[in-house]
């Protein structure tokens, strides 16, 4: 059965899964950049993201390890991704045109149906390499709805933001969440779990793994 999935959903230290500000020369917010440390040396990020990773840090192979494990984990049995609207790009309101098509590029590491919460309607965009976004204007559950379907049995994605994955997760709708929890602390932002109370929704911890880099757990329904 099709499960409704986060993968390598990176926090802080004090709950943070964003800092603020967003802006496009700052996608994760101010200061929330270095909540990705762990994952951008990977093999797996290296080869799914290498022209993005080029910017951030120096071209490599990339490290095969625990770190790189979880972030693979990430694409194994993807049908379909489901993104909240800042993860798309960062305008607000109505859409300003229809020339912005995401942050990452001509050809996203998406490869599949990318359902994308927005208020505003938007014609579907194609992409190279097999990533279509489709922006759904009826909520989580309609959106839900459409992935599972586009997904042909395989597990759904949810990409974030915060806002987004706090959504799902109050109303009980994801399976399982993988954390990374980075060895940074921000001080403000958007918190993750604040307010919602895990345990009473059935959640619990099922794996844990730390690294160098970050503390991997992973609450299952």
């Amino acid at each position: 059965m099709s499960k409704l999935r986060v993968q390598s959903f990176s926090l802080s230290l004090d709950g943070y899964g964003a800092g603020p500000d967003q802006a496009l020369d700052q996608p994760m917010g101010v200061g929330g950049m270095a909540l990705h440390a762990w994952v951008l040396g990977t093999r797996t990020f290296q080869r799914m993201h290498g022209d993005f990773a080029g910017d951030l840090i120096p071209a490599q192979e990339g490290r095969v390890d625990v770190d790189d494990a979880f972030a693979a984990r990430g694409f194994e049995n993807v049908g379909a991704w489901i993104l909240g609207r800042h993860m798309f790009g960062p305008s607000r309101g109505p859409w300003p045109d229809d020339d912005w098509k995401g942050w990452w590029g001509k050809n996203p590491p998406y490869h599949v149906p990318v359902f994308v919460l927005t208020h505003h309607a938007r014609a579907s965009i194609v992409m190279e390499g097999g990533t279509t976004f489709h922006f759904v204007t009826d909520g989580i559950h309609a959106a839900l709805a459409r992935a599972k379907e586009a997904a042909l049995g395989k597990d759904v994605r949810l990409g974030g933001g915060v806002a987004t994955v706090r959504q799902y997760l109050t109303a009980g709708l994801i399976d399982e969440l993988h954390l990374a929890i980075a060895p940074v602390l921000l001080g403000r932002g958007e918190h993750l779990l604040a307010g919602i109370d895990t345990a009473s929704l059935g959640y619990r911890c099922t794996e844990h793994a730390p690294t160098s880099h970050a503390t991997h757990v992973v609450l299952t329904k």
